[in-house]
Parts: structure tokens; sequence; C-alpha cells
């Protein structure tokens, strides 16, 4: 794709359509008559899988936007190599999250902003400040000595480069995993994208509209999982990305890890994770397909339960997946509700 480059607001301007954060930069050295300008709108970049899927369903047929992240790797802890700010500079727009999870892409926009007067720079985050769950760092067993090595596919050690020392506070980033705030962010890039390309903000906004109704029946699902539940707690052996969806449906998943990647379970955490799973006559233990099952796999060794299933952050996809054509919606429908049904017991 050919992108082009507009000026299409100016920056400071209050653009904050249904709480959409859009930034223009300053700088006049790509202004009119630049290398690249065109009346044409054509996308841009998003800076993970789902802001990219999302992006391009509201876009529709108008734009096209790309993830720079590579398959079977997470978005969060990612960071580019040095040619990807100039990519996208060359493009219309960027999206991203404005959290020092995404530091790269924090960076990144501050860049946009301050040196280019053509980019619109999306602030999914915007206007849901007041509805970020804190990121709780205080589980830090100690280390196991046995290693646990990823896929070869996964998030490589889990590198969170500079957004890794974390300031106490931090809120956690996987905010997407809620349905109910999907339809707030996605409503987010329509307003934005429409602000940027007034000429389709109509196609935009209905775009936007008929993909939360698919978020609706996401919502409906984890809604009835939480009603029909035998047990309100399940396991799951890796990091918990899912406190959003415990937040919004009530029910409560048990970690040995915690929600920190960089946190290893000691042997007493696993120990208690597995009287756990007596306890509650759980069957079926939990693990991110993004990180090795190994874990999960020692708790059923050691415990009554009796198989391990993949649940899917929902925050890159695998090649598997990507083959298939799975989108945000496919791996929160196809993966992950199947799966939270089984380890709480739906019949």
């Amino acid at each position: 794709m050919d992108h082009s480059r507009r000026s299409v607001l100016k920056r400071g301007t209050g653009l904050l359509t249904a709480g959409a954060a859009v930034t223009l930069a300053g700088c006049s050295d790509a202004g009119e008559g630049g290398p690249g300008a065109s009346d044409e709108f054509d996308g841009g970049y998003a800076a993970f899988f789902t802001l990219s899927d999302w992006a391009n369903r509201v876009a529709g047929d108008h734009a096209t936007f790309e993830d720079p992240v590579d398959v079977g790797r997470l978005g969060h802890g990612w960071s580019p190599d040095g040619t990807l700010s100039a990519e996208v500079a060359s493009t219309d727009a960027f999206v991203y999250l404005d959290s020092p999870e995404f530091s790269w892409a924090q960076d990144l926009a501050a860049t946009l902003e301050s040196d280019y007067d053509s980019i619109a720079v999306i602030d999914g985050l915007a206007g849901l400040e007041d509805d970020l769950l804190d990121w709780d760092h205080d589980h830090e067993g100690d280390a196991d000595e046995e290693d646990h090595d990823h896929e070869g596919e996964s998030e490589d050690d889990h590198d969170h480069g500079e957004g890794g020392d974390r300031d106490e506070g931090q809120h956690d980033p996987h905010v997407w995993t809620d349905p109910v705030l999907a339809v707030e962010i996605v409503d987010t890039i329509a307003a934005g994208l429409g602000e940027a390309d007034p000429d389709n903000a109509d196609d935009y906004a209905d775009n936007a509209a008929a993909y939360a109704e698919e978020l609706d029946a996401v919502d409906s699902a984890f809604e009835s999982i939480a009603q029909d539940a035998e047990r309100d707690v399940a396991v799951i052996a890796g990091h918990n990305s899912f406190q959003y969806l415990e937040a919004r449906y009530g029910f409560r998943l048990h970690s040995p890890v915690g929600v920190s990647p960089q946190n290893e379970p000691s042997q007493s955490q696993i120990a208690d994770t597995i009287e756990l799973v007596n306890a509650e006559g759980i069957d079926t233990v939990l693990y991110d397909r993004f990180e090795s099952p190994r874990l999960a796999e020692t708790i059923v060794e050691n415990s009554d339960a009796t198989e391990t299933v993949a649940v899917s952050p929902a925050g890159g996809t695998t090649r598997e997946w990507n083959d298939a054509g799975y989108g945000y919606l496919e791996q929160m429908t196809e993966i992950n509700v199947p799966a939270f049904e089984r380890a709480f017991g739906v019949q």
C-alpha cells in the first residue's frame, strides 16, 4: 500500500468526539506538497494485533492498518526495530494505547506529535482512565530452579523493555480482554478516523456500531458463564491477563504466578494451587497459549484435574490462528469462551 500523508487536524483543537484522542504534530516539514502528500486517507499502523484488527474492522474498505508485531508475539513488552518510526510517519494514522506497557508506542506517538503535522495519533485509552485496574505486583514467589522456557513463537522472555520498571500504581494494560471496554475503544478509533477522514466518518461510525453488536455477544457469553458456573474460581497456570474479566463478571482466576509475566511460582505456591484444584473439584487447568504449558501439566499430573486447556490474552496471534483468519472476536469466542466454560464447570 502506497500510504499518503494528509494534514487533517490542528494540534490542540479539541477534537475528542466520543472520547477519541487524536493529535497531529506541529512540525511543518511534511506539510502541503511534501513527500507523499495526497488527499487520500489510506490508513497506517496500529500498535499491536488487537488494535490493528479493530482498526481494520472500523476502516472497512476505506483504509488498511498494519500490525508491526510478529506473529507469535504479544504486543506489550515488544520493541520495534529502528525503521518503524519512519514507516509509520509515511502513513496517515497511528493507533495505540497510552500505557507504559507499550512504552515504544508512547515514544513513537510523542515523536509523531512533535515532528509531523499530518499523522492522526489515536489513543484507544482516551476517556477510560477511571476504568483501568491497578497492576498489582505484590505476588513475588521464590523462583523455581526449573526453567520455564517459552515456545518458539511466544513472547520472548516477556521482555518489557523500558516498560519493565513499572512505577508503583501502574495500570493493568489488558483492558482489551473486557468486551464492554472493547466497545469503548472501538468507538474511540471510529471517532478518531472520522476526524482524520471526515468524508468517510459516517461509514466508520456505522462499522463500529456493527462490530459493537458482535462484541455485545461476547459480553453475553461471559455473563452466561458467570451465571451458570458450577464454581466461582478457576485456575490459570501462568500470568493472569484476565483481571478485567474477573472485575466485569465476578468470577475468580487463581494463578500461582500472579499478573506479572516476570514472576516465577515457588514450590509452595504450586502446592497451594494443587490443593485448591482438589478442594474445588477443578477438572480443567488453563494456561496462556503464549506461554509454556509445562506448569499447567505439572499441576494436572499432581492433582485430581484431568486436562489442560489454552486461553488467549487476545493481544497477539499465532501462526495457526492467523492462517485460520482468527481476529479478536474468534479468539474470544472460539478459544476463551469454551475454555472458561470448561474451567468454571458450565454444563
